[in-house]
């Protein structure tokens, strides 16, 4: 946003100092030297003027001429304590300053507690921070402090009101039967959800039929929440609040209450449940014919989880094929299925990126036992392949009603990012192709089909995935670059999305009005929607930011017993500084340029890559070596590796 020919945006503060403004609508941020700053900390809104325009290789360059407003006024730190003061050094290294406490302000802290500051003064030239200790949350290694840290770091609402809570209870166990009368009662089918061995809030289940004519009804239940949470009630306002559930490790912080999630909202074996269904009938070449959206009731046949249901599938386990037999034709139905809508997405460009999500195992306190790669099945994929039909059916139905809506959008990448990618896939023999200065899915994907189970495999899938952009929530419909799909929206997971409980609203308003729905109500609810989708997409960057964050402390937690040791990885990144090396594990460091040997190495920002000065030994992204851990701290959040040895994996991929 402009204002008096100075830019209005946000600033992002270097641990170093140094910092950039991210300026709305517009594509590049501006670089902030430190002596440019205005002592502004990170996430202040500010004014920025810009005193160097952009050029080829280089970001435009500003000072910041005005501090709009403080984004924080809260921070967590470790508490340090003198005689007569104290100072709190806070957990992100970004923030900008340590802040100073007054001896009456230190409270009962002690020395390396966790504290919660209220700032008092901003910095000023030459003056750090002042605040006042408002909160102890406990020792630096006592358990589950580290997690509390987090939630109060985001100023997350982690306690439910006791109003919200007795509103959750007051919706019961067991459905309002009176309703039955207007959804279809499908109580005698055989449905099935399928989910892992610790799920709790089951919000989907499926059933698949093989028809007459050859083709496969699929029915996809979701739990009809917005039956419970009406509104503009107060489950719905604090839902809204929330935006999604958060999934930190050891804890949840979920968008509604357990006693509804886990509750009647949860599709539980055996327990009559009411749901808004989406049927689809589906030919062989994975084409939906036909569909229906309806409200119905449900009795769940069967809990089953994603290990049993592959046991199944692989005929790998004698006992549980016996315990589920009368079942076993259902499951290699839902197989076939599958195997069918997978084929289709391929067709269609379809992004499979592969990257392995990490298992990190915690013992009762919550301290890491052990951490590696979280191993899917197809049974996993069973599940994903109708989910994503469903929501791609709901959505492509509500456009052509002209319906307003919240939509997932995921635009194309930019042109020139695709080119620097390109750049990095040289490397490996690969070539994004770009025709007219656009670029689809479809190319994408052939390249991902290529490197499939080969070395080179996740460090490609990580450079696309980096080179596309980040899905958000819209109320006018974009399309979805990822899924290369037309029209895509969230309609399966209303336990724990806001944009599915909201669209679920408005599909039961077209339901229970024949979808005869007014210009009224189409006009209101479409105002509503591009607040909400805005919101929903706030609310999910938050999320995103706070489970990644978790997951590097909890693994800078785990390495900071592995110092010493040494380890296979591939190299991830590389940047200005020295290196990033991902080792098998999911676990990822950094080897400074100090640890590169004994030679001083040059960074060659136009093809990413490290030269040695003297030997020109190179090292770039997809490189395999050898690194010895020497040093981890769960409190810098930080990993750092020495170089051991270097692979040539160039001559394995014959390159």
């Amino acid at each position: 946003m402009k204002k008096n020919n100075y830019l209005e945006g946000i600033y992002r503060r270097n641990a170093k100092g140094f910092g950039f403004v991210k300026v709305e609508n517009m594509e590049d941020e501006i670089y902030i030297s430190k002596d440019k700053s205005k002592n502004a900390l990170n996430e202040d809104k500010v004014l920025v003027e810009i005193i160097e325009e952009k050029s080829k290789n280089k970001k435009a360059e500003g000072r910041i001429v005005e501090i709009l407003g403080r984004q924080k006024d809260t921070i967590v730190g470790i508490f340090q304590k003198s005689k007569n003061f104290g100072f709190v050094v806070p957990d992100n290294k970004n923030f900008g300053t340590d802040i100073f406490i007054s001896k009456k302000d230190c409270g009962k802290a002690r020395n390396n507690h966790k504290v919660l500051v209220k700032i008092t003064k901003y910095p000023k030239k030459g003056k750090n921070a002042e605040g006042k200790i408002i909160e102890i949350l406990g020792g630096v290694n006592e358990a589950g402090v580290d997690m509390l840290s987090l939630i109060k770091e985001y100023d997350l609402p982690y306690v439910f009101p006791k109003a919200v809570v007795n509103e959750a209870k007051s919706k019961g166990n067991k459905i309002n039967e009176k309703d039955i009368k207007n959804r279809k009662d499908l109580r005698n089918d055989i449905v099935f959800t399928i989910d892992g061995q610790d799920a709790k809030d089951l919000d989907d289940a499926v059933s698949v039929k093989k028809l007459e004519n050859g083709n496969y009804k699929l029915d996809v239940h979701i739990a009809d929440v917005s039956y419970y949470v009406r509104e503009n009630s107060l489950l719905d306002k604090e839902a809204q609040i929330r935006g999604t559930s958060i999934y930190m490790l050891g804890r949840v912080i979920p968008m509604l209450p357990r006693e509804l999630s886990n509750g009647i909202c949860s599709l539980n074996e055996g327990e009559d449940r009411y749901t808004l269904s989406c049927t689809m009938e589906i030919n062989s070449k994975g084409n939906v014919v036909s569909s229906d959206v309806y409200k119905a009731v449900i009795n769940v046949t069967k809990r089953m989880n994603y290990h049993d249901v592959q046991a199944i599938l692989d005929d790998s386990n004698k006992e549980i094929t016996k315990k589920y037999k009368d079942y076993i034709s259902n499951f290699k139905l839902m197989e076939e299925l599958a195997k069918i809508l997978k084929n289709k997405r391929a067709e269609q460009g379809y992004l499979n990126l592969d990257i392995p999500e990490s298992k990190i195992d915690l013992d009762i306190n919550g301290r890491v036992t052990d951490i590696s790669k979280y191993e899917t099945s197809f049974a996993n994929e069973i599940i994903e392949q109708f989910m994503l039909k469903a929501n791609e059916t709901i959505a492509e139905k509500f456009f052509w009603l002209d319906a307003p809506f919240i939509y997932r959008v995921h635009e194309e990448p930019d042109i020139d990012k695709v080119k620097e990618l390109n750049k990095f896939l040289y490397n490996f023999g690969l070539k994004v192709k770009i025709v007219n200065e656009k670029v689809y899915p479809t190319e994408f994907a052939k390249i991902l089909e290529e490197v499939k189970q080969k070395d080179e495999e996740k460090v490609v899938s990580n450079l696309i995935l980096r080179t596309l952009k980040v899905a958000r929530y819209e109320s006018e419909n974009q399309g979805h670059f990822g899924i290369a799909s037309k029209y895509y929206c969230h309609f399966t997971s209303p336990i724990r999305r806001y944009p599915d409980l909201f669209i679920h609203r408005i599909i039961s308003n077209y339901l229970e009005n024949k979808y005869n729905v007014s210009d009224e109500f189409k006009n209101e609810y479409k105002a509503k929607a591009e607040q909400r989708a805005t919101s929903s997409s706030d609310r999910e960057k938050i999320a995103t930011k706070v489970e990644r964050e978790s997951e590097d402390i909890k693994k800078a937690e785990y390495m900071e017993n592995k110092v010493g040791e040494e380890y296979e990885g591939i190299v991830s990144s590389i940047t200005q500084f020295g290196m990033f090396v991902e080792l098998d594990n999911t676990v990822e460091g950094l080897i400074r340029f100090e640890h590169l040997g004994n030679e001083y190495f040059i960074y060659d920002e136009n093809r990413k890559i490290l030269i040695g000065e003297k030997s020109k030994k190179t090292y770039k992204i997809g490189d395999k070596v050898k690194i010895r851990v020497i040093s981890a701290s769960k409190l810098l959040r930080q990993i750092d590796f020495e170089i051991i040895e270097k692979y040539d994996i160039n001559k394995k991929l014959g390159l």
